[in-house]
């Protein structure tokens, strides 16, 4: 794996995964090679930026030529440890988790949900991918699975210290409740309700701000 040349910026590291997904989108429709301007309208960020966040990465362009989609590819997949074939489970079939089977579609970014687990598999109905009862998870798991979706509302840290303990490193987790993991265990939470309420902060927040220029106009 190449190494990274300079500090990166957070930011500039939040909009890898957009070039990727970008990039392997490119890629399927057949195009080779791509300039930064062309890259620009993919993914709505300025040719200036991303030739900045490009270059810590090397000098991965020629000038006159562009970028080759393919190295691109390679790159920040590589630094990302983003692989196409990942083999994702999801734990928890319930309305989110079934909803999240029948959409599974990753756009180019990473793998796919390949099956999920649930304590009452048989009330699950149709899905996409096949649903297993927990009880089976030593067999069922796919092999060399690292990542899971935990859509689940009850005995959550029970369940974390399971996967883990079968081979589980990175934790999707849609859970309410906090749970710990040992170092070396990467966990992203998606809380919905924290979202809504910033954004409800944000609108307030604007709101008040128009109305004081509306008033300091007068």
């Amino acid at each position: 794996m190449m190494e990274i040349i300079k500090e990166v910026p957070k930011a500039t590291l939040h909009r890898y995964p957009i070039y990727l997904k970008a990039l392997r989108h490119l890629k399927s429709e057949g195009i080779e090679r791509v300039m930064s301007r062309e890259l620009a309208e993919y993914v709505a960020i300025e040719p200036t930026t991303i030739r900045r966040d490009f270059s810590f990465l090397g000098n991965l362009g020629k000038q006159g030529y562009g970028y080759n989609v393919d190295d691109l590819i390679r790159v920040f997949s590589e630094q990302l440890g983003m692989n196409f074939d990942e083999k994702i489970i999801l734990v928890g079939a319930g309305n989110l988790g079934k909803a999240l089977l029948n959409y599974n579609q990753w756009n180019h970014v990473v793998g796919e949900i390949v099956c999920a687990f649930d304590l009452n598999p048989q009330n699950v109905g149709k899905t996409q991918v096949p649903v297993y009862s927990l009880d089976e998870f030593v067999s069922k798991k796919p092999p060399g699975c690292r990542i899971a979706i935990l859509c689940i509302s009850k005995d959550i840290q029970k369940t974390v210290d399971f996967l883990i303990d079968n081979g589980i490193t990175g934790i999707v987790s849609f859970a309410s409740e906090h749970f710990s993991v040992p170092e070396g265990v990467r966990v992203k939470q998606i809380d919905v309700v924290s979202s809504i309420q910033e954004l409800v902060f944000e609108a307030n927040s604007m709101s008040i701000n128009k109305k004081r220029g509306i008033n300091n106009a007068e």
